[in-house]
């Protein structure tokens, strides 16, 4: 491959031009104020005037829902800005002005998802925010991300009146504890930017193979046993099996879990906990081994994978799991219980005389129908308790218990096959929801999980699939990310899979397609960038905006104006193929490449953020095609 490029340093006038950075920053508050809110809001109507926020402004809740917003308003606004504001109970008076009034009440009535949709008007004289206490909330983190990205004492907010709702009613992320456990610290840091950007469901995998991670009164092995594995799969050495040699485990108690179920429940934030079965049980089995098809012993897992050990279809076992099941529904409020009932080998069941003679009594024919006379039970009782279950799409497979929710996740064909029997459907297909595949191609990646799954792909993604007819289509409830941890040991390597691309998944869960747009998405996201920074968080740096992976090029050039996706980051680049670093040219011109027939030509490019941060290098090739242009 020959490269040749050649650089035009011209005089920059697009706002693609990295200098613009410099332009833009000297902008007034609400101008950046106009492209800052992700999700994007169903509408919004630009006013004359701004309103200036300070510590001088009075906050006014209307009732007790309404001050406890206020009070985590002030704890973000502390938090970002430096100063929090008088709270008042009550309402202003009529010649009052330099106030926010928080007010609870429906904004819209008739509205979808009306216990979550919010109201927003600022003028030159007061901010009003009315909603239900969610939607209220929800209509606070608009008015946050509308501040500066860092802390300022005074904030200049350009007069608007928004409406807003949520597309769908389940806005999920999900994070796998059961591979790698991380702190309470780090989960209620994850509802923090999971509420930031409005998701409201936190999809908590607390039972794997290869640990449990919840506490259980009535079952104290499961923690002391099967919390603890004697070692970890060593990097990728699943097959053949290398293990690293170190004792690995931990668990939450349920003091902690209550403690992280009110933290989420102060940001509308449910937590839906999954306990697997019947299948991903070893951990268990290894505690209380009478529960399996097989005598036993077992261990923890210590390898990725799928285990042939499962519950057997005892009365043993549902004795146990109602106990365990018990305990979990009194520890989360809310309306779901996961019991995963995805990947379920049944050599065990085929080859077990009480499996057997439980199929000959209830009448089953195959295995697959044990498995869903097995859900059904313990659906049954979950439905006892005033709670609904949900499980993987595998549910479906011998016939699917009567008020199931199912996720789907092996693609959209299992959703879809449940809306048409009338069922609920969260979608969360690996094509487009699983965070732990890599985001871009691996060369360029940190953590290269397999598979790769962009930004701009998850954005793109639209839960509800045409095939369905209206009807159907009523029972996409909506759609959850998901991060599975087995190759992410730190919790740095989490976040850098989750951000940016929750912000696209939240984006896709709240707002409308008709308003959603990835160029000006992506431009919002540059404001976001120094929000997630100021958090701490390891997100990933994205490829500079304007820069294309490949572009085929018949003209004699092809310029190449980028952003920096970061703001204030600088970029440098090479043209010779050898690997950019902070002391190659800095881009701050449009890039003129020369074009010959072909031939190609490649661009790499670094970006460095204002707090040093390296991005992976981002590769452009341009191919010349064809004849070129005279």
């Amino acid at each position: 491959m020959s490269y040749q490029v050649l650089a035009v340093l011209t005089f920059c006038s697009t706002i693609f031009c990295a200098n613009s950075f410099a332009v833009e920053a000297k902008k007034p508050v609400e101008q950046a104020a106009e492209l800052a809110i992700i999700p994007q809001p169903a509408q919004q109507q630009w006013g004359q005037g701004s309103f200036s926020l300070s510590a001088k402004t009075r906050l006014y809740a209307s009732d007790a829902a309404a001050l406890s917003n206020a009070n985590l308003f002030n704890d973000r606004l502390e938090q970002t800005q430096g100063f929090r504001l008088a709270v008042l109970a009550g309402r202003p008076g009529k010649a009052d002005s330099n106030y926010l009034l928080l007010k609870t009440e429906a904004p819209v009535q008739g509205q979808k998802n009306q216990n979550e949709a919010y109201a927003l008007s600022i003028n030159p004289h007061a901010i009003a925010l009315t909603g239900s206490a969610a939607g209220q909330f929800y209509g606070m983190q608009s008015l946050l991300q509308m501040l500066p990205a860092g802390a300022s004492q005074l904030a200049h907010l350009r007069s608007v009146n928004v409406q807003d709702a949520p597309r769908f009613s389940w806005r999920g992320m999900h994070l796998d504890v059961g591979r790698h456990l991380v702190s309470v610290e780090f989960i209620k840091k994850f509802l923090d930017q999971m509420a930031f950007y409005k998701m409201n469901t936190f999809h908590w995998h607390l039972t794997e193979d290869q640990g449990w991670r919840i506490e259980i009164k009535a079952y104290p092995k499961l923690t002391e046993v099967g919390a603890w594995r004697k070692e970890s799969t060593l990097g990728r050495h699943v097959e053949p099996y290398i293990g690293d040699g170190k004792a690995y485990g931990g668990f939450y108690t349920q003091e902690q879990i209550r403690e992280v179920v009110a933290y989420a429940a102060a940001r509308h934030i449910t937590v839906v906990p999954e306990i697997e079965l019947p299948g991903h049980a070893q951990a268990a089995l290894a505690a209380y081994p009478e529960l399996a098809c097989t005598p036993g012993p077992f261990e923890v897992a210590t390898n990725w994978g799928i285990f042939e050990d499962i519950y057997c279809p005892s009365e043993a076992t549902f004795g146990f799991l109602e106990k365990v099941l018990s305990e979990v529904m009194a520890l989360f409020p809310g309306q779901y219980l996961h019991i995963g009932g995805d990947e379920v080998p049944k050599a065990r069941w085929k080859n077990s005389a009480l499996a057997q003679e439980v199929m000959r009594r209830e009448g089953l024919k195959n295995e697959e129908e044990l498995q869903s006379w097995f859900i059904r039970r313990i659906e049954k009782f979950i439905n006892s308790k005033g709670k609904r279950l949900i499980g993987w799409d595998e549910i479906l497979e011998g016939g699917l218990a009567p008020d199931a929710t199912v996720m789907s996740w092996r693609g959209e064909e299992g959703g879809i096959a449940a809306a048409r029997q009338g069922h609920d459907v969260i979608m969360s297909p690996t094509s487009h929801c699983y965070f732990d595949a890599g985001q871009g191609p691996k060369e360029q990646e940190s953590w290269q999980l397999g598979g790769e799954l962009s930004l701009e792909k998850v954005y793109a993604y639209n839960p509800v699939p045409p095939v369905l007819n209206g009807q159907d289509q009523g029972h996409i409830k909506g759609v959850q990310a998901n991060i599975w941890t087995e190759y992410l040991s730190k919790p740095e390597m989490i976040e850098y899979m989750v951000y940016p691309r929750l912000l696209a998944m939240a984006e896709v869960a709240w707002t409308a397609p008709a308003k959603k747009e990835y160029s000006g998405f992506e431009q919002r996201l540059v404001t976001h960038y120094p929000r997630l920074q100021q958090a701490g968080l390891a997100y990933r740096i994205p490829r500079p905006i304007g820069l294309p992976a490949q572009v085929n090029a018949t003209d004699k050039t092809q310029t190449l104006n980028l952003q920096a996706p970061v703001a204030g980051s600088k970029m440098y680049y090479t043209v010779d193929g050898a690997a950019p670093g902070t002391s190659s040219p800095q881009y701050l011109h449009p890039l003129v490449i020369a074009v010959k027939p072909g031939q190609d030509s490649l661009v790499q490019v670094l970006t460095v953020t204002p707090d040093g941060r390296h991005g992976a290098i981002q590769r452009s090739v341009t191919h010349g095609v064809g004849a070129v242009q005279k």
